[in-house]
């Protein structure tokens, strides 16, 4: 016999510019799945989501990917590092993407000036998260809590507009 899950039945949620909100519950009660839906990899099966003032919960996977891209940073339940690159790398590259280059063709679109704010940008963002020391280190190599901080510092190098962390304590 199938069971049918209904998660975020009428969920009605508003965060304005600022705001920090904290989503607790049980296992299984969808906290992840509100993320998801949050951060535009999912489609809610009803209802309106307004992101930024703009309806979006019919956008198409392209739209999709173009806010989340330049708006949204995430810290998933797993490690969403690149665990051959050093520290420093994981955000820097983070900061390419973001780029209207994009990653393949950043270094050779960005003049001098902006690939130097793009490295201070990064650097300031490790002394944040007490991480400057380790800059030249494998990201794989770190202990689990360096790996947390910087997978938040790599969320924040795009300066997104909605920062969703999925258990980064963990």
């Amino acid at each position: 016999e199938e069971v049918e899950t209904i998660a975020l039945n009428k969920l009605s949620l508003e965060v304005k510019e600022g705001e920090f909100v904290a989503v607790m519950g049980p296992s299984g009660c969808g906290k992840s799945t509100l993320l998801n839906i949050l951060g535009l990899l999912d489609d809610p099966d009803g209802g309106s989501f307004v992101f930024n003032g703009t309806e979006v919960s019919k956008f198409n996977e392209r739209k999709r990917a173009q806010l989340r891209k330049h708006n949204i940073g995430f810290v998933f339940q797993s490690f969403n590092l690149i665990d051959e690159l050093t520290v420093f790398e994981n955000v820097l590259i983070a900061k390419h993407m973001n780029t209207r280059a994009g990653i393949l063709s950043a270094a050779c679109r960005l003049n001098y000036k902006e690939e130097k704010s793009m490295r201070e940008e990064s650097m300031e963002l490790l002394d944040i998260f007490g991480l400057s020391g380790f800059k030249d280190e494998i990201a794989s190599s770190l202990p689990y809590g360096q790996q947390r901080r910087l997978e938040i510092a790599r969320a924040l190098a795009t300066q997104p507009k909605l920062l969703l962390l999925d258990e980064p304590a963990a």
